[in-house]
Order: C-alpha cells, then structure tokens, then sequence
C-alpha cells in the first residue's frame, strides 16, 4: 500500500508553504503569520501537511540522477548541462546547479524548521505522535545538512528560524560541525523512531530508526572512520534497529510491485499520476519509448562487471571475449545495462530485440532508432542505454510511480565488507555474510564466484561489488570522491562502446577534468554572496 501523504504535496501544504520557499536569500527563514498563526496549526492533518512537504523536499528525481552523472557511471551525449560544465572543468560559481542545489536544501530544511517551531501549537495532539513526527523532520534536517556539507563543506549551520538580518550576515561553519550536528540529531531521533516492523502498513515509507542508523553509518563511510561504519553496520545486521534481508531477486528490486519490500531502508517516494517523475525518457531505448538519449552508460562502466565465474573481464581463465563481450557476465549487468542485442521486454510481456550496433539497420528490419550515430544524436553517445529503474507500468512519457531507493539493506553489507577490508578484518565469515549473499541473490552459481577468494587485491573486489551492485542509484559520485579516485576517473575521455571507425574502435567520449585543488567542492553560490558579504568562497573559484 502507498502511503499517500509521502508521496505528493497536499494543495494545503503547498499553498501554506508557498511563503516560506520563495526567497531573494536561500537562508531567509524568518515566519510570516500566513503560515505560523494559530489559524492554521489547528490539526494533526494540517501538521502531517507541512511534514509531507519536508518529506518531499528531502531528495528529488532530478538530484538522483544528476549525481550519478557527475561519476563515471554515466555519461550525457547531448546539449550543454551544468553536469557537462562540471565534469569538463568549465564551472564557474554562477553555475545554475551550485545555486539550485544549495537552495533547494535550504528551502527543506527551512520546512523543518517551520515544523518543529509550530507543531506544539496544535491542539489536543497525541504527544507520542508529535514526538515520532518531530523526530522525523530532525532527520530530515540533518539529511540535508549532510548534503549541504558533502556538496560544499563548509555551510551555515543552524537549528531555528533565522531572521532576515541573521540570514545575511550569518557564516559558514566549520564541515566538521555540521557534520557532528547531523550525527548528534541522528543518535537521538533513533531512540525516539520506531522501527520498520513497528509502524502499520499505512505508514510505509516513513523514516525510522533504521534509516537513521544507516544514514549516521554513511556519515562515517565517507570520513573513512572505519571501526564506527563496522559498529553501526554490524547492528543493523543483528537486527537492533529493525528486520532488514535482501529480496530474493535483484531484478525485481526496481519493480513497483515489490516495493516495501525486505529490504528497502529508506526510498524516494512517488505515486502514479499523483507524483510522479520522467528522467527515465531520456535514458531507454528510443524504439521502446524514449524520447531522446541525454544520458548513458560508459564503457568503464560495463567493464567493471565481472564474468560469471568471478573473474574480471582483463583476468586469466575469465573467458571473456571482446567481439561478443555481453555474454556470460554479471546477472546485474543485464538488470542495469542496454546493450546491442538486448532483450527488451515491455510492461506487455512483449519482448524486442535492441539494435544499437552501425549497420544494425538491417537486423532490424526498419529503420533503426536506437543506432549509434555518432556524437549529439537522439541515439545513445555510448552505445548503451538504461534499463535499471524503468518502470513497466508507466505510461508514455515515462511519468514514473516507482519509488526510488535512498537506502537498502545491500548498501549495509557493502559498507561493512569494505570496512573490514580496510581494517585488514575481511575474511570467509565477513565474506560470507555480505559479498557472498550479494552474489547469490544477484544470480551467480560458479563455486569461484561464490567462494571467499584466496588471491586478488580485496580493496579492488570490494569496491567493484560496491559499483556493480549500486550502479545508477546516485552513490557512485560520492564513493569516487571519499576514495580520491575521482581525481583519476574524471580526468581524460570517458569511453563508450566497440562502435567507433567501422566497429573497430571503443567510441572516445568528450575529454573530462577534474581539479583536486577546486572540485571536490560546489562553488558557494554567487547570488548568496552578493546578498551576504560573509559567505567564502571555496578555493579556486
């Protein structure tokens, strides 16, 4: 069942709200009585509206997969976004995206805040209700917070309603305090959220003490403190924070029928003609529906799937062969990856083959829409397209209900795994209980796959199931960035597919760069610095 006030603004919420998010100074909080007054906060509904836009303001379509494509992962063949500006090293601090990421967060957390200042007022309220939902909004806080400081690192860091003159003096905080106040808000509200199993089905999809203890392990997975990721992790696997266990089929994870399940911690939540979102148009196949392709697959990408037998593509005895390189591979490359010859099946059951090979035209009998064709084409710039997070009920145009995962259950094992490999911990019984269960699930049946390895680099193993498993979900950028890999991946041409010069040669992709000095940094936004003189500005910019 879909919880329904998670999943779309209510009229009242957005027309109470209306005040709140428009703003010249992204940090301009101060109230107004169109929203604060006692004629508004007269009910739990109406609370449970400013609450549901919090939940709303929290992460977007957008955002989930534009981060994705500031990583390797993903590569955008067409027009001149601020993703290309970035990762080509042409940003400047006037980029549309420093500022809209910037605002956006403040504007939830300015909900929040809104929140929290009011909810007391209504009357007659179930105080462990009030209690649950103030804890929710907290959370939800020290989310954007966390994003605020990952994007920029140091932010203004505040936890009340500024006033005007605050919001245009105030200065940043150090990274590091924002980020002990999100671990500080994130240790208490998992004491008062209940867990998964604790709320009615109608509340799915709400935060609870799992996802705080995930989100509080991610905070630490990124500063590389590994013995606090082993800790949390490890209780989330005992079950102290909730029930969590891997769905039984890594396709069937990104179907809205199976949404809820087992392992979801924390999604993204949208309903079908209520909320809804349509990045998927622009990243599937043009003959199933698309409409033009501004974003695909690199070859980097598809190289790090294993084979089968657990070898890498460049290993001895993998049987990988580069003029038939999709078959025998990782059971999750075909559940993420489009690639020529791909079998397409629609929300009909009705199955088509995919022709993106030159000179596939042939083969397919008609005119070929998903052929690549070179450089700022409707068709793929890589020769691959996206199939993870196609939703086979959505109708054309790709207006998407299917909910998107922020948190599961397999990030947990993952961050664990690499936590005692990076502790020299890692061995069978780890093993076992993460990488192991991660490739069952995903299909893979050869004993050396399974099989806790003797020989190999296990960082190198470790970060490669981290990739294959979470391809596409909006993490890659932020793994990149905390490995200092980014400085290597994101500088030079990304690749695409065997297509280039008569199918001789991988396809070059526009040149990449990135500047250790400036971009693991967002640019603190110009227009913020032209309202607050205090505001610095990240270096080289």
């Amino acid at each position: 069942m879909k919880m329904n006030i998670l999943k779309y603004c209510s009229s009242i919420a957005c027309a109470i709200l209306a005040t709140v998010t428009t703003s010249c100074n992204d940090l301009d909080l101060a109230p107004t009585n169109k929203f604060t007054d006692l004629n508004y906060w007269t009910s739990d509904a109406k609370a449970s509206a400013v609450l549901s836009k919090a939940y709303n303001q929290m992460m977007s379509s957008e955002y989930f997969f534009k981060d994705e494509m500031l990583s390797d992962n993903l590569y955008e063949g067409r027009g001149n976004t601020d993703e290309k500006l970035i990762t080509s090293g042409q940003a400047n601090a006037a980029l549309g995206r420093f500022k809209e990421d910037w605002k956006r967060c403040y504007e939830g957390i300015k909900t929040c805040h809104t929140f929290l200042e009011n909810v007391d007022r209504v009357p007659n309220m179930d105080e462990n209700l009030k209690g649950r939902m103030k804890a929710e909004a907290r959370f939800i806080r020290a989310y954007l917070f966390f994003r605020l400081a990952n994007h920029y690192g140091d932010v203004p860091l505040f936890d009340y309603a500024l006033t005007v003159e605050e919001a245009n003096t105030i200065a940043r905080s150090p990274k590091s305090e924002v980020i002990d106040f999100v671990r500080k808000e994130l240790n208490e509200v998992a004491t008062i959220l209940p867990t998964k199993q604790e709320y009615a089905a109608s509340d799915n999809g709400r935060i609870t003490r799992g996802a705080a203890m995930t989100l509080l392990a991610r905070t630490y997975l990124y500063e590389n403190s590994w013995e606090n990721v082993a800790s949390i992790c490890e209780k989330i696997m005992n079950g102290e924070y909730g029930e969590y266990a891997l769905f039984s089929s890594y396709k069937g994870l990104f179907l809205p029928e199976n949404e809820y399940n087992s392992e979801m911690i924390l999604d993204l939540g949208y309903l079908l003609n209520m909320r809804t979102w349509a990045q998927m148009y622009d990243g599937i196949p043009l003959s199933v529906g698309g409409r033009v392709n501004a974003f695909a697959p690199t070859q980097e990408l598809v190289d790090d799937y294993l084979m089968k037998n657990g070898r890498a593509i460049n290993e001895a005895g993998s049987g990988y062969n580069e003029d038939d390189p999709y078959v025998n591979r990782d059971p999750r490359f075909e559940a993420t990856i489009v690639y020529h010859g791909y079998q397409w099946t629609n929300g009909q059951g009705v199955t088509s083959t995919i022709y993106i090979k030159p000179g596939s035209s042939a083969d397919a009998g008609a005119p070929n829409l998903d052929e690549y064709a070179g450089p700022g084409q409707n068709s793929t710039g890589t020769g691959y397209y996206i199939r993870k997070y196609f939703d086979p009920t959505a109708p054309a145009g790709m207006e998407a209900g299917l909910n998107l995962m922020l948190m599961r259950y397999a990030d947990v094992l993952l961050m664990y795994a690499e936590a005692k490999t990076e502790l020299g911990q890692m061995n069978e019984a780890v093993w076992n209980q993460t990488i192991r269960p991660l490739r069952e699930r995903a299909g893979f049946t050869d004993a050396s796959a399974l099989n806790y390895p003797t020989s190999g680099d296990m960082r190198t193993i470790v970060r490669r199931e981290r990739r294959c498993e979470l391809a596409i979900e909006g993490l890659r950028l932020y793994d990149i960035r905390r490995w200092k890999t980014i400085e290597t991946v994101l500088n030079g041409r990304p690749h695409g597919a065997k297509f280039a010069a008569g199918n001789t040669q991988y396809i070059e992709l526009d040149e990449r760069k990135f500047s250790k000095s400036r971009d693991y940094f967002f640019a603190i936004p110009q227009s913020q610095r032209d309202i607050n003189k205090n505001l610095t500005q990240n270096e080289g910019y």
